[in-house]
């Protein structure tokens, strides 16, 4: 091993990208494109991409459903920090002509990441360096030693590497209140994806019973109402998410969020001030109040219906902000002491919940047709008991009568995923915790793991999902295009050192507490 090891440093280095999905994708092509401008002899000879699936045909947008659309708009979805439009060129490139704030079905995203990995795999050729698709799961990466990382996979094989990248998407269903114990039952869906669960296996003209109210819960009523299907959808909010075009590349600058990353983690009134922010932006692109660019409707139906005719008038202006917040509360998270990142994150659910992850305008419509040909309802209050009887699903809510169905389909979304140290740190397991395992949960600046505080930074990187221990949003496509253009530039330089220290939160000035009206005006 120690010869073979010699090799790798004298002719390059051996990366192993764990996850062939937009981030691991979006990895490759940038490392390809680094390591094409290195004069020889280049610093990566190989690197091998694990994913049991084909490029880009993941649980995010490996569904060729053409009712799954992606939530962002094309013009948001490249891969290279370098070339924002390069996703909407491929599209044009085959026949689309659509807008670039159009959302288009998620299996284009699919098709987009299978195209640029197999220009990079030829790219990588012509310059001498060797990309494979290993076509398996990653259990398991050891701690660095002489001979570099071993990645262990499901198949038993190991591949030893001198620099691992873990771009790991979600793949655990949430367990939604008061099912914990019929997970496995034949008539319990643990997701609605891929679409083919719910064509295939569901009888026609079912009665079903949809946990969740947002994203995936609209993604769920969409397919089961297409298909003849009656659908009722409960969660414990009873809402549904706000409606706007897409999630779009802003118009304009917004220098009152440009402060946010400039914002005090210690302040007492961070929460104020940050609303603060996001108001003042808002003023910015129509200066309407707010209580006029969103409903107040106490029905969910009635609230979805006003904001939907909003959107068609052009008459809300918070869509456009949403883009430069999100980067700006990532840019403010590393600087938060621990656990101030939960806390904002709690405080700011009603933001989140409704307003970051919004319906597309299309998606809301077709729910409207379906909730006004009564195949769609909302069920509420949540049931506070659930049992399958002679057949069916019985579900019981308080002041209410009990209701039957024939399935019952979980979207109520995904745990982000973990990493965990074994009881010797001497394994990071990347799916699931074995006996006496310790969470990560924390990254480095340069996002790398740590075996411990007083570790070195192994040469282990996490980019995308995985990153949700360091920031917010940490699905934000481009923020994960740039972490991978961090990720492949650092790769393809000399091998890494220790990770920089984290920047200190002191010298953030405080200045006047701000009022707490305009975060009324918004949460209503």
């Amino acid at each position: 091993m120690g010869h073979i090891a010699g090799i790798a440093r004298i002719t390059g280095r051996d990366v192993v990208i764990v996850g062939g999905g937009v981030a691991g994708t979006s990895v490759l092509l940038q490392l390809v494109s680094a390591l094409t401008d290195c004069r020889p002899p280049r610093p990566v000879r190989s690197v091998r991409v694990v994913d049991p699936h084909p490029a880009g045909w993941g649980l995010a947008f490996g569904d060729d459903d053409p009712l799954l659309l992606c939530n962002t708009a094309a013009e948001l979805n490249s891969l290279l920090a370098d070339r924002p439009g390069d996703f909407v060129d491929h599209l044009r490139e085959h026949g689309w002509t659509g807008t670039a704030k159009d959302c288009v079905p998620r299996a284009r995203m699919a098709e987009y990441c299978a195209d640029r990995s197999a220009r990079a795999r030829e790219q990588a050729g012509r310059i001498g360096v060797a990309v494979q698709h290993v076509r398996a799961s990653a259990e398991s990466i050891s701690a660095g030693g002489p001979d570099g990382h071993r990645v262990r996979l499901g198949t038993g094989e190991e591949l030893r590497a001198d620099d691992v990248v873990v771009c790991t998407g979600v793949h655990r269903p949430r367990v939604p209140d008061g099912f914990a114990a019929f997970l496995d039952h034949p008539r319990y869906l643990d997701s609605p994806y891929p679409a083919a669960r719910i064509r295939q296996g569901l009888r026609p003209g079912s009665r079903v019973l949809v946990l969740g109210s947002h994203q995936s819960a609209a993604d769920a009523a969409l397919l089961l109402c297409r298909d003849g299907h009656r659908a009722a959808l409960t969660s414990p909010s009873g809402r549904l998410p706000a409606v706007r075009e897409s999630l779009a590349a802003p118009l304009r600058p917004y220098p009152p969020l440009e402060r946010i990353s400039r914002l005090d983690p210690a302040d007492p009134y961070l929460e104020d001030r940050l609303v603060r922010c996001v108001v003042e932006a808002i003023r910015l692109r129509d200066r309407r109040p707010l209580r006029r660019q969103v409903s107040r409707a106490g029905d969910p139906v009635q609230r979805l219906r006003e904001e939907t005719a909003l959107v068609e008038e052009g008459a809300c202006a918070w869509p456009d902000v949403m883009v430069p917040l999100i980067e700006q509360l990532i840019a403010l998270a590393p600087a938060l002491p621990p656990g101030r990142l939960r806390e904002l994150a709690a405080e700011f659910a009603w933001m989140t919940g409704r307003y970051a992850t919004a319906l597309s305008h299309v998606n809301a419509r077709r729910l409207l047709a379906h909730f006004d040909c009564g195949a769609l309802r909302m069920l509420r209050p949540y049931p506070r008991s659930v049992s399958f009887e002679d057949g069916t699903w019985l579900a019981e809510r308080s002041g209410a009568a009990p209701e039957r169905f024939d399935y019952v389909v979980n979207a109520t979304g995904f745990s982000p995923p973990l990493l965990h140290w074994d009881r010797e740190q001497s394994v990071l397991h990347l799916d699931g915790a074995p006996e006496g395992a310790t969470a990560v949960g924390r990254l480095e600046a340069d996002l790398r793991v740590r075996s411990g505080p007083e570790a070195r930074p192994e040469h282990v990187w996490v980019v995308g999902v995985g990153t949700h221990v360091r920031i917010p949003f940490a699905n934000h496509l481009r923020n994960v295009v740039r972490q991978a253009r961090q990720v492949a530039d650092r790769l393809a330089q000399a091998p890494a050192e220790p990770a920089p220290a984290e920047p200190s939160p002191a010298g953030r000035g405080q200045g006047a507490a701000p009022g707490t009206e305009a975060q009324a005006q918004i949460r209503a």
